[in-house]
């Protein structure tokens, strides 16, 4: 009774009022209604894509691991077109591969927040991007993919903020993915931290073919819920809609503006995003010294999330009635969740987790 006593302070939305619509089509509404009202529509689908693929040699790992850098060409409505690098390391030898599609703030290989030859010593293969190749993070909306997308113009309404972008980007680099024969696509993953965090959670939302969507502390307008935000030891307050308005404009649609110091008002809260990727594997990972983030509105989330799973006949998500402990993972069902002792940071230990919780995780049933 704890947790859901917790939710019920929270005053939440139900993600499924009405059991007799069948989930994809209130996913699909799920999906409408965040992209509208919060980051956005995604750009549309390439007309065509291509992908020149170079050898690009690592000695950290060049015994373990094969690495490429690609060039992803689209071609875009409108005579347009639009080009990016990102960058694969693929274990050596093997088939089958479990892998991820890693959203990144750098595009080096290996990267602080990318521990790479972890990656290759447990057989997972990743694909990595810049998100700054794509277009980047800030109020430029000339730069790069969003100067064609937008071409000077002022956004309004629903139009895109930069999350859909990126989240675009990381879509084009799962299309190469599937056309490789040694990677395994029911253990495909889509991770991302922070604001990337974000990024995956919606590119999870939109994108099926990812199987496992990996939140890494995305915290406000990512996982952690909106509402009802006070610190529960010292009456201060994390992140909030204002805060994303003023200072992270470029994340998000203008029609998110009209809730700053009003997230009460808004038909949704964060759980509805952890909960659009089912039935698909989601998993939070938060930081005990990231408080910005707020991880217990981060489980909280999960908590509230998992009843979805729960409706859909597949287990949701398994944990204590209670708050977790650091160094907790919770990883039984098909929402995954853990505290690091830490700061906020992608660390390898996140990823270990990340791997325990694919490697253990059953197939989905078509």
């Amino acid at each position: 009774m704890f947790c859901e006593n917790e939710l019920k302070k929270k005053n939440l939305p139900p993600i499924r009022p009405d059991l007799t619509v069948d989930w994809e089509t209130r996913r699909a509404e799920i999906a409408d209604l965040l992209q509208r009202e919060l980051f956005g529509y995604r750009p549309a689908e390439p007309e065509e894509v291509t992908f020149d693929v170079t050898p690009d040699p690592r000695p950290d790992f060049e015994s373990a691991a094969d690495t490429f850098r690609i060039t992803a060409n689209t071609k875009l409505a409108g005579g347009k077109s639009f080009s990016f690098p990102f960058y694969a390391a693929i274990p050596k030898g093997k088939n089958c591969l479990p892998f991820f599609v890693h959203i990144n703030f750098r595009n080096n290989v290996p990267d602080e927040y990318m521990p790479t030859m972890d990656m290759m010593e447990r057989g997972f293969a990743v694909f990595s991007f810049g998100y700054e190749d794509v277009t980047s993070d800030d109020l430029d909306f000339t730069d790069k993919f969003a100067g064609i997308l937008y071409g000077g113009r002022e956004r309004t309404g629903a139009d895109c903020g930069k999350i859909p972008m990126w989240s675009w980007a990381a879509s084009r680099v799962m299309d190469f993915c599937a056309t490789l024969d040694c990677l395994d696509l029911s253990k495909s993953a889509v991770i991302g931290h922070s604001r990337l965090g974000k990024t995956a959670l919606y590119t999870g939302m939109l994108d099926t073919r990812f199987q496992f969507v990996i939140s890494n502390e995305s915290g406000f307008a990512g996982a952690a819920l909106s509402r009802n935000r006070a610190d529960r030891e010292n009456g201060k307050t994390f992140c909030s809609a204002r805060f994303c308005v003023e200072h992270h404009t470029q994340w998000f649609a203008p029609n998110y503006a009209k809730y700053a110091d009003h997230e009460e008002e808004m038909p949704y809260d964060q759980h509805f995003l952890v909960a659009a990727s089912a039935p698909r594997y989601v998993y939070v990972g938060s930081a005990d010294g990231d408080i910005w983030s707020d991880p217990m509105s981060e489980y909280l989330s999960c908590c509230a999330a998992g009843e979805i799973y729960e409706q859909l006949g597949r287990r949701g998500f398994a944990h204590p009635d209670r708050y977790p402990e650091p160094e907790e993972a919770f990883q039984e069902g098909s929402v995954g969740y853990h505290l690091r002792r830490g700061e906020h940071f992608l660390a390898p230990a996140d990823w270990q987790r990340y791997m325990d919780f694919i490697e253990k995780a059953p197939p989905l049933k078509e």
